[in-house]
Formats: structure tokens, C-alpha cells, sequence
């Protein structure tokens, strides 16, 4: 058996997640018993050696299993960065080029949140509107629709997805989610469906007469320093390469179907940036909407867009956009707390925030296999799993509890 085929079972991972764990701590604890300051400086680098050790063998294993062909991650915390690395390619043939850390990606379903929502919650903090606002206020179309921006916002208006009209696709868009509002009562069950953020996305244009893009751009993207963040970049030099079904592979050109015939802007899908840039985001939600002195929400918006909305009984949990606990949070893994949040994106995208652990998780990948979905959300969750243990605050309770949980 080559290096190239050595995978490592499911059944065992929680066993080579402890036993590369306990290799650090037990070469620290070596070196630790001297008191010199040599010492100390030698286990720091055997411990930093070692977590970037746990994460590039993640990395490395799903390439070699064919889930993706290269990937950039990044952890960090509200002040730096504590790990990132680029492994594998930027496309899917074997002579494509590199992935390196400036890598620009679609990053799909996390325009949901790092555009539409912030852009929203901004709003609603400026005044222009409230989370009880019904639709209808700004869609004529929803009249004696129960339908709030609160629903919009929690996937829980009813709504359900469909394709759009080529010929007038903010039209349909519109038009199928105001004849189809009144088939199940707002508030009452959870679906997740695009429609909710491509209406979303109209509404920030209806609001401040700028496209989506723009809004951001001003409002976040340019104050935060995002200078890789954006709509319809086009074909780069270093982007990375998505499947688009029929349409082959698509470089700089956004891989959902209804945000292409959108305009490559809208309010589900169409944002490309890179790792750093959605760490710089990330680090100023855990910094309370501020970093490096600008602030581009206030701490009220950042607590009231991540706080908890229970559906199902409890089994569901999200924030505004945001997701808490749900079918689609694998980002999470299984030692961020309770008030962590996160998005995935359907390119193979996913980054997961935990403010009590201070510790933030950036996944990008050039996704290949979108049919073994349960393969690919275990590496979603093996990455910040790791990451948790490795990386956050609770790091000797975490290392504690996983070994109490495999003796048990």
C-alpha cells in the first residue's frame, strides 16, 4: 500500500485525533520538565508543529480519497491568526495550479451571511426596518402575507425554491414565493430555501437604492479591508475553480444557476473572497462588530444577529442567517460551545465562529465529490473538531474530555 492510498476508517478517527493529540502533550510535557527557557521555546514549537501536523493530515487524507482536490483553512481568534494553509490545486485536472493563501473562492451559501445579513441587521440598526416588518411592507406582492423578515431571516416563512425564469428571473423569483406564501403559516416550521435571501438581498436595493454588491462593498468590504471580497470578480489568475454541472467548470463565474441568471448578485449566492478576508470578518464579529479601530456594526447588531431562535422543539437553533444547531451544522463539530454559530456553502465552503472558546474555523475547498455529502460533512467536522481541541481556550478541557469519552 502506497502513501497515496492510506485512508484513515471513520471507525478510527477519534482514536488518531487522541493519539497525535497525546503525542504533543506528551512531548511537551518532556521538555517541560526542564526549567530553562530553551525549554519552553522548544515545546512551543513542537506543540505549533504539532497541531498544524493534525490539520494538514486531515487536508492531505480528503484529497487523496478524491472529496476535494486542494483547500485553504484558517483559525484564528479575535486578535490573530493561529493556523492556515493551502494544500492541493485550484482546479481538477492534475497539471492545475496550486492553491495558494490568496486564493479567491465562491464561497456559495455564505453570502447569506457575510453579506445579506450583516447588510440587513445593519439596516434594521440604522432604523429602516424591524424584524417584525411584514414582507408586504416592501413587496407589494405579499399583501395579506403573514410573512416577516424575522421568518425571511430564520428560514421560516414556508417558502420553498425554485427555478427561476430566464427572461424575468427577479420576477419569477418574486412572483412564485407570493403565490405559494400562504401554503404553510409563517413562524411554524423550518425550511431551508434560497428564496428567503434572494428576496432579502432585493430588499437591502429597495432600502438604499444600491445593489447588494455595492452596499457591502461600502459598508463592510472597504472599512474591514476585504480587498479580495466581492461580486463577479471575473476570471483571475489564482481563483479557484467550481463544478457547474453542464456547465463544466466554471473559474470566477458563480457556480448557482439561479444567481447567475440574477446577475452573479444576489442574496443566496454570488459573493467570492479568501480565507483571510473572511477571517478579518469573522474576527471583528468576535471584537463586537469593530477591528483595527473601524467599526462596521454596532455590539448590539453582532449580539442580536447571532442569538438563539429555537425551532422543532429545541432541535433547531439558528440565529439571524446564521446557523447554531441544525442538519446543516457540521461546521460545528463536536467541542464548540453552545453559542457558536457558523454557514456552509455548497462549493465545499464552511466557517464556524465560537465567541466563548474565542476561536474561529475558515474551510474553502475545490470540491469534487458532491454526491458523498456525508464524507464531505465529516471533514467539516473533523477540521473544527481538531481545531477546537488544538487551538481554543478550553483547549486542556477539551484534550480532558476526549479522553474521557474514549476510555468510556
Amino acid at each position: 500500500m502506497s502513501e497515496r492510498d492510506v485512508v484513515i476508517p471513520s471507525r478510527l478517527r477519534g482514536g488518531f485525533f487522541l493519539y497525535l493529540l497525546t503525542s504533543i502533550l506528551l512531548f511537551s510535557l518532556l521538555l517541560l520538565t526542564g526549567s530553562s527557557r530553551t525549554a519552553y521555546a522548544e515545546a512551543d514549537l513542537i506543540q505549533e508543529a504539532g497541531r498544524a501536523a493534525v490539520l494538514d493530515t486531515l487536508l492531505h487524507n480528503a484529497v487523496r480519497r478524491g472529496l476535494i482536490s486542494g483547500a485553504v483553512v484558517l483559525v484564528g481568534n479575535r486578535k490573530e491568526t493561529l493556523y492556515i494553509q493551502a494544500i492541493g490545486r485550484a482546479g481538477f485536472e492534475k497539471n492545475a495550479r496550486p492553491l495558494t493563501l490568496s486564493t479567491v473562492f465562491d464561497v456559495a451559501s455564505l453570502t447569506k451571511v457575510f453579506a445579506t445579513t450583516p447588510a440587513i441587521i445593519r439596516l434594521m440598526d440604522q432604523g429602516s426596518l424591524s424584524l417584525l416588518d411584514p414582507v408586504s411592507r416592501w413587496f407589494p406582492e405579499f399583501i395579506g402575507s403573514d410573512i416577516t423578515i424575522l421568518n425571511l431571516l430564520t428560514h421560516t416563512s414556508g417558502l420553498h425554491d425554485a427555478m427561476l425564469d430566464q427572461d424575468a428571473p427577479l420576477a419569477s423569483a418574486i412572483h412564485h414565493a407570493a403565490v405559494k406564501s400562504g401554503t404553510i403559516k409563517p413562524g411554524t416550521y423550518f425550511q431551508y430555501a434560497d428564496i428567503n435571501f434572494i428576496l432579502l438581498g432585493n430588499l437591502v436595493r429597495r432600502i438604499t437604492s444600491m445593489g447588494l454588491d455595492q452596499y457591502c462593498r461600502e459598508s463592510f468590504y472597504t472599512p474591514l479591508n476585504m480587498r479580495h471580497t466581492g461580486f463577479n470578480p471575473g476570471i483571475k489568475t489564482d481563483t479557484a475553480a467550481t463544478l457547474g454541472g453542464r456547465d463544466g467548470v466554471l473559474s470566477g463565474i458563480v457556480q448557482d444557476p439561479n444567481a447567475r441568471l440574477l446577475g452573479g448578485v444576489a442574496g443566496h449566492a454570488g459573493l467570492f473572497s479568501t480565507a483571510g478576508d473572511l477571517g478579518r470578518f469573522a474576527r471583528m464579529l468576535l471584537n463586537g462588530g469593530t477591528l483595527d479601530g473601524r467599526s462596521v456594526l454596532s455590539a448590539r447588531a453582532v449580539s442580536q444577529m447571532t442569538a438563539p431562535y429555537y425551532f422543532k422543539k429545541g432541535q433547531i437553533v439558528r440565529g439571524l442567517g446564521w446557523d447554531r444547531e441544525s442538519p446543516f451544522s457540521s461546521p460545528k463539530g463536536t467541542h464548540f460551545s453552545e453559542v457558536s454559530y457558523g454557514h456552509t456553502g455548497y462549493s465545499g465552503t464552511s466557517v464556524w465562529i465560537d465567541p466563548e472558546s474565542d476561536l474561529y474555523v475558515v474551510l474553502l475547498t475545490t470540491r469534487i465529490n458532491y454526491t458523498n455529502r456525508r464524507s464531505f460533512n465529516r471533514l467539516r467536522s473533523d477540521i473544527s473538531t481538531a481545531a477546537a481541541v488544538l487551538f481554543a481556550r478550553q483547549e486542556q478541557r477539551a484534550a480532558s474530555q476526549m479522553l474521557k469519552n474514549t476510555g468510556s
